[in-house]
């Protein structure tokens, strides 16, 4: 595959990558999504694996643009090594639009069949596979675009947001088709069916969240007063253990009630927000628990912990929840840790790589386990977890009737990582139509209706505390019963299409 800046149709294709870039946040311009793949699908024809590289390439170099500032600011990472990282990361995952375009083009050729045809299946099924291969990175899949759009991402209680990344290829495929035609002076009447199949799937959508929102799906018997604290403990000083005390200090007193305010039922602080062992106890340690014991609260924060298991200590990611008795009920270990972040790969074999996250050494991963809360149930999405739909999906039919997700986004600067990770999380409360409570340590800390609607946010870098209330209950959702059946079944449907296409005969395209 040879890449030539002379050539149109990779030109072409990178500017559809970065088109689909900018649909995402920031700056955030979720119309262009509908319209950013015109580009590629016009010239992908001439080369389809290179013009879909180009356009990933193009895409995820943009949208994670932020992981230069991870690796050099907190991974200590040279500049040089930082951008070659980067790249080498944005092109394995530009070898899934490539490998879409590509099958889709392959598919045409050897069974005639229509690219807006196969197209939207083969992306969906490549966006599946890439949230769980190699531990799985599903971040900017393509109807996380949507996030602000309410009455659009509501159908992903019935499929997730594979529904909305189907249509919006659909779209792109449908238009450029269109496009092509009225170019070439095409004038039958049946080449407008599929513009008129899209159109109708697209309203159909629309009409669902429409109905949707028309419903009461915010609203709960239950409801507990709910603190979010946001620390805003600097990277540089958080594991430092001459600041721990300053660190009890800052949440304690971002804890207690206003004078005149309303007390809170519930306080949340967030991901590592205790930089020691809580398990050990000690003075900081009972610091902490009096907070619970003085408001009157669930207390609700991120510490590290650690357990021996066959003689080995297994260092844990973790949530204590403690009763306003001071009492631990409970302790949620983080399930999906960071590649290189939390743990290192093949980290025997690889020595000389360091963990980009200081402070402790490598993780384990825990086991999915709700929080017991007063008859209710907890669960708990630890920082990069928010981003995976199959774990929301558990803890609530483990019976959870909230979800909590505590993260420390400092990574990522001023970037627009934290605005991405906060429009993911919007999908899991509609997903499964349960509230979702999210405390950030320098942002951006959140209340996220089942709905998706953001009923009150923090901005970055600032140390407060915002309150409000959370409705208890998840209300039944086909994606909460059935998951990720409409992916597996793209997933399924292109592996059924290519192995006959591999059997049959090569036919004219149509």
């Amino acid at each position: 595959m040879k890449f030539r800046i002379s050539d149109r149709t990779l030109l072409w294709s990178l500017l559809s990558g970065l088109l689909l870039a900018l649909a995402f946040p920031r700056p955030d311009v979720a119309g262009l999504a509908w319209i950013a793949l015109i580009p590629l699908l016009l010239v992908m024809e001439k080369r389809p694996f290179a013009a879909g590289f180009a356009a990933g390439l193009g895409f995820f170099s943009l949208v994670l643009y932020w992981l230069n500032i991870v690796m050099t600011t907190y991974g200590a990472l040279h500049p040089a090594l930082s951008l070659v990282a980067w790249l080498l990361l944005s092109a394995y995952l530009a070898l899934y639009f490539g490998t879409a375009t590509w099958l889709a083009w392959w598919l045409r050729k050897r069974l005639a069949m229509p690219i807006m045809l196969t197209l939207p299946v083969l992306w969906v099924a490549l966006e599946f596979l890439r949230s769980f291969l190699l531990t799985g990175f599903p971040w900017a899949s393509l109807g996380y675009s949507q996030h602000n759009v309410l009455p659009l991402i509501q159908s992903a209680d019935l499929g997730g947001p594979y529904i909305l990344g189907f249509l919006i290829v659909l779209v792109n495929a449908v238009l450029a088709d269109r496009l092509r035609r009225w170019r070439g002076g095409d004038r039958n009447l049946r080449s407008w069916l599929p513009t008129a199949a899209a159109l109708l799937l697209w309203s159909s959508n629309v009409g669902y969240g429409q109905w949707r929102l028309a419903q009461p799906l915010d609203q709960r018997d239950t409801e507990l007063e709910t603190r979010l604290v946001q620390g805003n403990i600097d990277q540089s000083v958080k594991w430092d253990p001459v600041f721990a005390q300053a660190t009890v200090d800052i949440y304690q007193q971002l804890s207690a009630t206003p004078p005149g305010g309303t007390p809170a039922d519930l306080i949340v602080w967030p991901e590592s927000a205790v930089p020691f062992y809580y398990q050990d106890g000690g003075p900081l340690g009972r610091q902490v628990r009096t907070v619970a014991g003085r408001e009157k609260v669930w207390l609700l924060f991120g510490s590290p912990a650690y357990e021996e298991r066959h003689r080995q200590i297994r260092l844990l990611n973790s949530a204590f929840l403690l009763d306003s008795g001071e009492e631990i009920l409970g302790r949620s270990d983080k399930v999906h840790l960071v590649p290189f972040g939390e743990y290192v790969p093949l980290g025997r074999y690889l020595p000389f790589i360091d963990k980009l996250v200081e402070g402790v050494g490598d993780f384990v991963p825990g086991e999915l386990q709700p929080l017991p809360m007063n008859g209710h149930r907890v669960g708990v999405l630890v920082c990069y977890e928010a981003i995976f739909p199959e774990l929301a999906r558990e803890y609530v039919r483990r019976g959870s009737d909230l979800l909590v997700n505590i993260t420390n986004d400092a990574w990522f600067g001023r970037s627009s990582a934290p605005y991405q990770h906060l429009a993911m999380a919007r999908f899991r409360a509609v997903e499964n139509r349960v509230w979702l409570a999210r405390a950030a340590n320098t942002g951006i800390s959140a209340f996220i209706a089942p709905s998706g609607r953001l009923t009150q946010t923090t901005p970055l870098f600032e140390t407060l505390a915002i309150q409000g209330r959370v409705g208890m209950g998840a209300h039944a959702t086909v994606y909460t019963r059935l998951g990720d059946v409409f992916p597996a079944l793209c997933l399924l449907l292109s592996a059924l299409t290519l192995l006959r296409a591999r059997l049959q005969r090569p036919q004219r395209a149509c």
